[in-house]
């Protein structure tokens, strides 16, 4: 009897493991199972172009870079990592106010009509306004500028109707501009804008690049006066207004050899200049165009003002007026 049991137990070990082994062999199965699901799972979402950094490619209706013919103003999308292409027009605003009597440089100012008009007409045929770190953006490594056809809205000197008028026109069309601040700023008194104003442009979107601290001619001026308007500037802006100020815009549009490699040296990304024109991405970047847009403008108006120009070469090595 001792003996039977004795058989009975061992075999009812042999058993047990033999269960042990099962459930762990079908363990082991089940856990490949799932790890495969896994990876098809990830790899059907990657392909789907599911991911956020697969959304909202370059369009075929997009501008900005390299010299092209054609008058339509449109590229097809580049491919991931390319560099864009197409060329971009950079307006040029001052006062958004009628004239007051007696202006010295009356053309400068665009009423708030005439502004409301140009920005609807760029609208209905297809533009839209982007920033010049946009543009840059898209020229170097093919980053997406949204639908349509894209067009960088500058204004100068820092009046605070680009606050009071510009901004709301842009913000209903969902819009952005690059702001070019004189440092030193415009006094309130004198329609100049404040500081909670220049804030509210950056909280809007909008980019802040600088023309230096006094809007002096730049030509004029000795080694350490340019390096305080140009170098100075740009690491005052950053520290006042936590933003990179990768651009500068040459006061009155005035610049020489001198002038950029004191711009290049304090390490902006590009300069605008006021020769009329498109920016192109094959053009020296420390000298892109812009077209000044002058009261009494309308809209369509404006949109022949930008097609005229397209093709205009590049701007010269220096200019000092004229």
């Amino acid at each position: 009897m001792d003996i039977e049991s004795r058989r009975a137990r061992r075999e009812e070990r042999r058993r047990s493991v033999r269960r042990r082994r099962r459930l762990t062999a079908v363990a082991i199965l089940l856990t490949a199972l799932a790890a495969v699901a896994v990876v098809v799972l990830v790899s059907g979402r990657s392909s789907s172009g599911g991911s956020a950094t697969g959304k909202g490619t370059l369009g075929s209706a997009r501008t900005s870079g390299g010299r092209r013919s054609g008058v339509t103003g449109t590229t097809s999308a580049p491919a991931a990592g390319a560099p864009g292409l197409g060329p971009v027009p950079i307006l040029m605003y001052h006062v958004i106010a009628a004239p007051p009597t007696g202006a010295p440089f009356p053309g400068l100012y665009v009423t708030p009509a005439e502004f409301a008009e140009q920005m609807h007409s760029l609208r209905d045929a297809g533009w839209h306004a982007v920033t010049l770190d946009q543009v840059e953006a898209y020229w170097r490594r093919g980053a997406p500028l949204g639908a349509g056809k894209p067009i960088v809205l500058t204004f100068d000197n820092g009046y605070q109707s680009q606050y009071t008028q510009a901004l709301p026109v842009l913000q209903r069309l969902k819009w952005v501009a690059d702001e070019n601040m004189q440092l030193s700023g415009l006094p309130p008194s004198q329609g100049g804008l404040g500081q909670e104003e220049i804030r509210g442009l950056v909280a809007a979107g909008w980019e802040l690049d600088t023309q230096g601290f006094t809007h002096a001619d730049l030509i004029k001026l000795d080694s350490v006066l340019l390096r305080h308007e140009v170098a100075a500037s740009r690491a005052e802006m950053r520290a006042r207004y936590h933003v990179p100020v990768n651009w500068f815009c040459y006061p009155s549009g005035h610049y020489d050899s001198t002038v950029l490699t004191a711009v290049r040296a304090a390490g902006y990304t590009g300069s605008t200049t006021v020769v009329p024109g498109w920016a192109h991405r094959g053009d020296d970047p420390y000298r892109l165009h812009r077209l000044r847009v002058l009261g009494g403008t309308s809209g369509t108006g404006l949109l022949a003002e930008i097609a005229a120009v397209r093709t205009n070469a590049p701007a010269p090595s220096s200019y000092s007026g004229g």
